[in-house]
């Protein structure tokens, strides 16, 4: 997306105070909630399921640390760095743009629960496609951030959780 689309999107949100409400809802408590209730699957898959145990806490931390390691690398500028235009919510963080953690983080974390359970899995996938929206949509993250973020997770989450 170019400056004139994330200008459009971002002024939509900042001025649109249903919608306001709508994203920041989606943006702050989604992934809160993917992440609270990740615990609860660890706490579940020990003692119900312990032979994935090792893979559901390792593979979730292995993306996760690559994904930020591969963020300080990589080091892009975030929408509003380049265009100069204030995201949807007060954010000051300089560059680390590519891939979102955010994203990346809530898919590995949905293809756990789908090893776990086909129905649980794809609604935490339905939740982790609205939190990458919702990335952009503020106007933190480029739309190929949450993309790579997203495919990193699925590729990893296939090849260790069901394949190997």
């Amino acid at each position: 997306m170019n400056r004139n689309k994330y200008e459009i999107i971002t002024s939509f949100f900042k001025n649109n105070k249903a919608a306001n409400t709508a994203l920041r809802i989606v943006y702050k408590y989604l992934p809160l909630l993917i992440f609270i209730l990740y615990p609860i699957g660890i706490v579940w898959v020990f003692f119900k399921q312990s032979e994935i145990f090792f893979q559901f806490v390792l593979v979730p931390l292995s993306v996760f640390l690559m994904v930020t390691a591969l963020r300080k690398l990589i080091n892009e500028q975030r929408p509003y760095e380049k265009y100069g235009i204030e995201p949807v919510f007060a954010k000051n963080t300089k560059g680390k743009s590519m891939p979102s953690r955010h994203t990346a983080s809530a898919f590995i974390i949905s293809m756990v629960m789908l090893r776990i359970n086909p129905y649980l899995g794809i609604g935490f996938l339905a939740v982790s496609f609205i939190i990458m929206l919702s990335r952009v949509l503020a106007g933190v993250h480029y739309v190929r951030d949450v993309i790579v973020g997203m495919a990193i997770s699925i590729m990893i989450g296939y090849v260790f959780l069901f394949l190997i």
